[in-house]
Order: structure tokens, then C-alpha cells, then sequence
């Protein structure tokens, strides 16, 4: 589930106070909308967090025959160019991409949109914030994303300049242009 704290009335959080708060909480998962709202990440549970790392291992495997990129895991932050701060829960990013940012950059939140995201609905997780989340992603350049949601069995899949398309579960994914040759199975 997603918490949002709407610090209007005292602040708007900056990107770098958002940084600081961070780096001063570091147990507690947040990410930051384009308004500057606070949004804290609750945990996910033990099926959740298993899920979560099949998904990273698979695309990683796929990663490491091809060298195309750059996987990562749900507690990367990248500073998306239309303003927010976001964690993915899998994000890639493709490697001559990666390597145009400065040691610096990629060391803090990368100012970068992944080419590539996976959002996995939780059982907390109410499904529109996570459908505007994906929308932020395209927005900012996303070029591929895939919402799995469990709970109604399907998928949403998102692309550039194109309507999101719901698929129904069972579904072999493919990584189309953006990630050759993967094919994930959803069951």
C-alpha cells in the first residue's frame, strides 16, 4: 500500500531534501510525486518480496547473455525528469544510457527514466496509484512497462505513444525492441 503525506501546508519536499530525508531514514521506503508529495512504501510480505526477486533474477539472466543494460532492484530511486522520484520494483536501463551518466549521478538517484520497468501489484497496493505511476514512467520516456496485477489476473502493458494494453493472465510477455529475445511467463 501506498501512503501519501501531503506536506503542502508546511513545505513542498525539493529533490535534494527529498535525498537528505533518504539518506536519514534509510529503513523506511519512500518515493517522491512531481508535486513534491511524500509517498511512503509500506513492506511487502514474503510472497510479494519472492515474486519480486523471481522477476529481477529473470531479467538480470537475460541481462547477462546480451550485456544490453543495467538491471535494478526496488530500492534504487530514480529521479525522473518530470519531477518525481520513483522506485520500480524491476527497472532497467540501457547500458550507453547508463554510461552517459556521471559517477556521481549514478552513485545518488539517477537522473534518468528507465527504458524498462515492472510494477508488481501487492495485495495492499491500490491500483490506481500504481496505473499513474506507470503513466509518470511513459511520460518521462518509459519505453516498456509491464503492471502485473495478481489480483484481477492481468497485465497491463505500456508503451510509448501507444493505448496501455490489458492482458489476461496466463500470458507470455515478450521484451519486443526494448529488451530482444526476453520472454517472461506470467501464470
Amino acid at each position: 500500500m501506498l501512503a501519501r503525506l501531503n506536506l503542502e501546508p508546511i513545505t513542498t519536499l525539493t529533490r535534494e531534501q527529498f535525498y537528505q530525508l533518504c539518506l536519514a531514514n534509510p529503513d523506511v521506503p519512500m518515493e517522491r510525486s512531481p508535486n513534491g508529495g511524500l509517498i511512503i512504501m509500506t513492506p511487502i510480505g514474503g510472497e510479494g518480496g519472492n515474486q519480486e526477486a523471481n522477476l529481477i533474477t529473470k531479467v538480470g539472466i537475460w541481462n547477462e547473455q546480451t550485456g544490453l543494460g543495467v538491471v535494478f532492484s526496488s530500492q534504487t530511486v530514480f529521479s525522473l525528469p518530470g519531477g518525481g522520484d520513483r522506485s520500480p520494483d524491476v527497472a532497467w536501463v540501457q547500458l550507453n544510457r547508463w554510461q552517459n551518466l556521471s559517477q556521481e549521478e549514478r552513485e545518488g538517484f539517477p537522473p534518468i527514466c528507465p527504458d524498462f520497468v515492472i510494477e508488481l501489484r501487492s495485495r495492499s497496493d491500490r491500483l490506481a496509484p500504481l496505473q499513474e505511476k506507470m503513466q509518470e514512467y511513459v511520460a518521462c520516456g518509459l519505453r516498456l512497462g509491464w503492471l502485473i496485477n495478481r489480483q484481477d489476473r492481468q497485465v497491463e502493458i505500456y508503451r510509448v505513444g501507444q493505448a496501455v494494453e490489458a492482458v489476461a493472465m496466463p500470458v507470455t510477455l515478450s521484451g519486443e525492441a526494448v529488451l530482444p529475445g526476453f520472454r517472461l511467463e506470467v501464470r
